[in-house]
């Protein structure tokens, strides 16, 4: 698992994924291809380790994919410096302490820009009162390592935080700082300097767009919150209690007034839209007040199914986050029968892989 965190390496790497990018979709007739590079190292925001018991020592694992061996980590170049930090204390820490060492599996780091750091800490157990306790007491030795850290225990059926189960973001977006609570387990950008990028991309290409803005599954408000600024309303649905919860909480501290979360999903706002069933969790919310031109989805590595498909062709303006190309590929072969594709952008959110995030923006045809 060997890796070479260079300027060469990185542009290598970059350039085999914009070549495989324009072969795969050379049938398109695509405009120019805009490349949104990464940090060549400690870019990851989150970081998931198994944890190997050797007789008394304790160290943090992998399995390198190609060989499928067991390989020690010590450090972690991937991962953001203050991950590699809480990496080398808290292994000491653990190691001599039985009550949270017994049965341990994983450990699980959660970081920020902004400085703050999540470490879960997952079991073949059940966790209690004496787990707490330690747990506190490991908080306390790594806070004077310098490390502020909150800790969360998991085990089946467990979940229990030593304080709280998140963490709050602070983006630079063109000037402006957009803040974005993030719980733990739940859905976040994994490389957030790139994700800045995005969110600056998708500003750029919707200023002047007309009418309101549709967001399905918007997780924590991550697009809707920072593009509210270009749109005069924004609707967005999403399904998870905690995402939707995190979304309203990150709506209240960004001070966004022009910006509602809907718990739905995209089959049931369509037949909610086109008056076919009430839903209460609209209540409140009067879909006629709203004229949504735009819509931007962004959804899991399976891509979109075709009934959500179907619903997008409705809208003028399309904005497709992908992080598969093969199933944006698909996708688009059924999207471009009533679209045209406007802007093609690559965000190079998974460094040193095969993967890469698309931003696709199709207009209607007139």
């Amino acid at each position: 698992m060997t890796q070479c965190f260079s300027t060469d390496a990185y542009n290598e790497q970059l350039e085999n994924k914009i070549i495989a990018v324009k072969k795969l979709f050379s049938s398109f007739s695509i405009p120019e291809i805009t490349v949104h590079t990464s940090p060549i190292s400690h870019y990851r925001m989150r970081a998931e380790f198994r944890m190997w018991h050797n007789g008394e020592d304790l160290y943090h694992i992998m399995y390198d994919k190609k060989t499928k061996k067991r390989v020690r980590i010590d450090n972690f170049p991937h991962a953001t410096k203050l991950i590699n930090q809480a990496m080398m204390a808290i292994v000491p820490l653990l190691q001599h302490n039985q009550t949270l060492r017994h049965l341990l599996f994983q450990v699980d780091y959660f970081s920020t820009l902004s400085g703050q750091l999540l470490i879960t800490l997952l079991y073949h157990k059940k966790i209690g009162e004496e787990w707490i306790t330690q747990a506190r007491i490991l908080k306390q030795q790594l806070a004077e390592q310098g490390i502020n850290a909150n800790l969360v225990g998991r085990a089946n059926n467990q979940k229990i935080p030593v304080d709280v189960d998140y963490v709050d973001e602070a983006l630079s977006v063109l000037g402006k700082t957009f803040y974005y609570r993030q719980v733990e387990n739940s859905f976040t950008q994994p490389n957030a300097s790139v994700n800045i990028k995005m969110l600056e991309w998708a500003i750029s290409v919707t200023k002047g767009l007309s009418g309101d803005l549709l967001e399905f599954y918007c997780g924590n408000g991550n697009f809707s919150i920072a593009l509210a600024q270009n749109f005069r309303k924004v609707l967005a649905t999403e399904i998870a209690k905690v995402s939707v919860y995190s979304a309203q909480h990150n709506i209240a501290v960004n001070n966004i007034d022009n910006l509602i979360i809907a718990r739905l999903s995209a089959e049931e706002f369509t037949s909610a839209i086109k008056k076919e069933r009430k839903f209460k969790r609209l209540n409140g919310i009067k879909l006629d007040d709203y004229q949504c031109n735009t819509v931007l989805v962004d959804p899991p590595r399976s891509g979109l199914d075709s009934n959500t498909i179907n619903i997008l062709k409705d809208y003028q303006t399309i904005i497709y986050i992908s992080c598969n190309m093969h199933t944006l590929h698909e996708n688009l072969q059924q999207l471009c029968s009533t679209h045209k594709i406007k802007h093609f952008a690559l965000f190079d959110q998974f460094p040193y892989t095969d993967h890469i995030e698309s931003g696709v923006v199709l207009c209607r045809n007139k």
